[in-house]
């Protein structure tokens, strides 16, 4: 996607939803010392996860960091944050300061190649509250982001996120859509995905 603004939020048509996206939420030089940041500052785990009845290894690194106290529960498993670090405060701090929330938690993902991939499903669960908003920053490598509407089959929506960019889900979003990063056969480098929320 080319823009002429590229750090101007594009806001996207969806039923049932809000989402928007900004391309180069953080510039590209920036982006790079940020990525590499990351993947020494943080306390990266590959944990199991329960998928009907089945127990398999995530196929992707991921990492909590939070306010105290405030655990976060998918797909069988509960994940306690670490506390937050100066470079992961900055980064939710930019996006605090773009969107006027306050954060509670980043759940952090490391696609390591195009192997690694996060199935369908929605951010819907119980600690995230009623309508969540969902901040995503996107590092490193391009990687496709799939949406599609729970009920409306022909309701679809993908995009590239690109390096340094934010997407953004609110509303109704998490209710009627799905999402997933798939995984791709080209020879994809590593991404690293920060997911920003607020838990009740």
């Amino acid at each position: 996607m080319q823009t002429l603004f590229p750090e101007e939020e594009i806001i996207f048509d969806l039923i049932d939803a809000q989402v928007s996206y900004v391309p180069a939420f953080i510039g590209f030089e920036e982006a790079n010392e940020l990525f590499e940041k990351l993947l020494l500052q943080v306390n990266w785990q590959q944990d199991d996860i329960v998928v009907f009845g089945k127990k398999y290894q995530q196929p992707r690194l991921t990492a909590l960091y939070g306010n105290d106290g405030k655990s976060y529960s998918y797909s069988s498993l509960t994940m306690f944050p670490n506390k937050w670090n100066s470079l992961l405060t900055y980064i939710k701090e930019k996006v605090e300061d773009f969107m006027k929330v306050k954060f509670t938690t980043v759940l952090l993902n490391y696609y390591r190649d195009g192997n690694d991939s996060n199935g369908w499903h929605a951010d819907n669960e119980k600690e995230l509250g009623k309508n969540p908003i969902i901040a995503s920053v996107s590092f490193g490598a391009k990687r496709v982001f799939q949406m599609k509407h729970n009920s409306i089959k022909e309701q679809k929506f993908k995009i590239e996120l690109e390096h340094g960019s934010l997407l953004i889900m609110k509303g109704t979003t998490q209710h009627f859509w799905k999402h997933q990063i798939p995984k791709s056969t080209k020879n994809v480098g590593p991404r690293i995905n920060l997911t920003f929320r607020i838990i009740n």
